[in-house]
């Protein structure tokens, strides 16, 4: 793969990674205001349906946005210390005497 390849692979995974968070932090979120608004008024019980639903997004989200940072500074540290390749010594024309 060449370096133009690799850096659109990188924006479609980073894409549609964001993408699964958010459309899963919905979902969440619409399960849990169901949830809430079905309990009809039971407090303790929507309390926890809530806390729930916000323990999960927020897991989800830092756990994306962390394995992110991760993979983005293991890219830059290896970019920084890879070395490009030694040039080939070339021979000096042999002259005759």
């Amino acid at each position: 793969m060449n370096r133009d390849q690799d850096i659109q692979l990188e924006k479609d995974r980073a894409r549609y990674g964001l993408l699964a968070v958010v459309v899963s932090n919905l979902a969440i979120a619409g399960v849990a205001v169901f949830g809430v608004w079905r309990l009809n008024g039971n407090e303790s019980v929507i309390i926890g349906v809530l806390t729930a639903a916000f323990t999960a997004v927020s897991s989800m989200t830092t756990a994306y946005l962390g394995i992110k940072a991760v993979s983005n500074t293991a890219k830059s540290i290896a970019a920084a210390t890879s070395t490009p390749p030694a040039p080939t010594p070339t021979t000096p024309a042999q002259r005759t005497p």
